[in-house]
């Protein structure tokens, strides 16, 4: 019997020829990422654990970025713990203010993690990685305690779903429309401790930045983990950004899929989630009259460059609608120098748009754009859940940056094509 491309990645971690769904493993662990909510509560089971020092001073990474620049007393508490920590444990990888950024678009930018690595890391979109061929799961506080400390991990291996994408995508349709549309095809539990594999003809056409964004969300489908076919564009990024060789590990012709989907990217519009599921999606043509009191374009999901450049040339020389807040929020240090070189922020801010330092802020409701009751804000993020971005009876609709960027104008939710 075959192996899908995450099971050949778990055998090979595990010192294993050959591994079959359901099976339970220790695998080791190329990464090991914590964020400044989720490191301070796996700090403290790591020194329950007794151990003198992590397993590898260059893998642990820790980033500061949800609630950086501190928001409050609380934040910069947790933030103290995590610096300390990692002064002590003299972590190479630890990403403060001025050199932090979102973690899930920091880390491949820097080449911390590459085609056919292991990763775990405390926040549940991780899976992110999955577009450069890892195999990348978020994990619990206390398992990244154990893991801080062994280097080591159990996992069940996951059944998957295979995805076959054929053809292209329309101009100024992206990867954030083929996740909607994937999740409300098969709803939030579809592939529920599963590994959603994507394959075929049509991954070709697609950017990195689309397949990081696709991966990101396999969470909001229950995935365990999704992951990208190697493909030339996977090896291109990956000797850009780091000097490590990537490993590639392809599907074998007999792996066992519980399904398979024919998706034909031609075919799919601009697509919305509704509140208060990512599975309940529409098409642009079917949204109806949605009026909107914010945008935010940006987060782990699509705050990379070329979202950012996009939102731009729709809101370039036009100006976000009367009574409607619209916050970019370029996801690293990097992105917003780039930005700033091209003239990109003068074009947001032109438009009547802010412009944050990296930050998950708003994605969470913590801070930098939390909603008042009734309030409703079409974002670039991952979750519309009830008082995912401030109030409970606050609105999200989850979006591209086009489509964003085209409802920051209108002042309700509305297509970029008349604007591009």
């Amino acid at each position: 019997m075959g192996m899908t491309m995450t099971q050949k990645i778990l055998a090979a971690h595990a010192g294993l020829d050959h591994v079959e769904a359901g099976q339970l493993v220790m695998a080791k662990l190329d990464r090991v990422l914590g964020n400044d909510i989720t490191t301070p509560v796996a700090i403290r089971e790591f020194e329950k654990l007794g151990v003198k020092d992590v397993y590898d001073k260059e893998k642990v990474t820790v980033v500061l970025d949800h609630f950086v620049p501190n928001k409050d007393i609380a934040a910069a508490i947790q933030c103290q713990q995590c610096r300390n920590f990692c002064n002590e444990h003299e972590i190479v990888n630890f990403f403060d203010v001025g050199q932090m950024g979102i973690e899930h678009a920091l880390l491949p930018e820097k080449g911390l993690v590459v085609s056919g690595d292991c990763v775990v890391g405390a926040d549940s979109h991780t899976c992110t990685y999955g577009a450069l061929g890892a195999f990348s799961t978020g994990v619990g506080s206390t398992d990244m305690a154990c893991a801080m400390a062994i280097g080591k991990l159990w996992f069940k291996v996951p059944s998957a779903i295979r995805f076959e994408l054929k053809g292209e995508l329309q101009p100024h349709v992206t990867g954030k429309d083929v996740i909607l549309h994937i999740i409300g095809m098969i709803g939030v539990d579809g592939a529920l401790y599963r590994s959603m594999e994507f394959t075929g003809e049509g991954v070709s056409s697609l950017s990195v930045v689309d397949r990081l964004t696709i991966c990101n969300m396999a969470i909001e489908a229950g995935g365990k983990n999704g992951i990208f076919e190697v493909d030339q564009k996977t090896i291109d990024y990956v000797h850009e950004h780091s000097l490590r060789e990537p490993v590639i590990y392809k599907a074998d012709e007999d792996a066992v899929y519980e399904k398979t989907y024919e998706i034909d990217l031609s075919t799919i519009r601009p697509t919305v989630s509704f509140p208060h599921l990512p599975e309940n999606t529409k098409t642009i043509d079917e949204v109806g009259e949605v009026k909107i009191d914010q945008v935010v374009i940006g987060s782990c999901t699509n705050g990379f460059y070329e979202n950012i450049e996009e939102a731009a040339s729709i809101l370039r020389g036009r100006k976000v609608a009367k009574g409607v807040r619209c916050i970019v929020i370029p996801a690293t240090q990097e992105i917003y120098l780039k930005a700033m070189k091209n003239g990109l922020l003068e074009d947001f801010i032109k438009a009547g748009c802010v412009v944050s330092t990296p930050t998950c802020g708003p994605c969470l409701g913590g801070y930098m754009g939390v909603l008042a009751p009734g309030e409703r804000a079409v974002a670039t993020t991952n979750r519309n859940f009830v008082g995912r971005m401030g109030a409970k009876t606050s609105e999200v609709y989850l979006a591209s940056p086009a489509t964003a960027a085209a409802s920051a104008i209108e002042g309700k939710i509305a297509s970029f094509e008349p604007y591009v």
